[in-house]
């Protein structure tokens, strides 16, 4: 299961108030990401092999709290991509994922989501579809 989410138009009369700086709330997030950022799944790590060290012509970082609210798996901040990988906990809460991603579309962020069996089975075909979100991208 692959979905790129794109932002469209103005966007702005489908969005809640959100503020994209939340300094305050990314403060308290920020020890989360830290003690997950340090135990990722095989299947993020698999990925973060082939994202880390602008292997992709962008620099990612993992596990980052964005929008005061989230902590993305990977972030491309130049571009405003996020990736995500999607396990099986995923699948019990698709309908809170779409509208986290209408919430990150609000603050600008594109998300990508790519599937943790498509990661563990093909690489190169989960790599490759973060490559053509990154083509998107500008």
């Amino acid at each position: 299961m692959v979905r790129l989410l794109a932002t469209w138009g103005s966007a702005s009369r489908f969005c809640p108030r959100i503020s994209r700086d939340g300094r305050k709330a990314a403060a308290r997030l920020e020890p989360f990401a830290r003690r997950h950022g340090s135990a990722l799944t095989e299947s993020e790590g698999r990925l973060w092999s082939a994202l880390n060290a602008r292997q992709l012509g962008v620099s990612f970082r993992r596990q980052v709290p964005v929008g005061g609210r989230f902590i993305a798996d990977f972030l491309a901040p130049s571009v405003g991509l996020v990736v995500e990988v999607d396990g099986g906990y995923h699948a019990r809460r698709a309908s809170a994922d779409a509208r986290r991603d209408v919430k990150l579309r609000c603050l600008g962020y594109r998300v990508v989501r790519v599937s943790a069996e498509l990661v563990l089975r093909d690489l190169r075909a989960a790599v490759a579809v973060v490559r053509v979100a990154l083509g998107d991208s500008g």
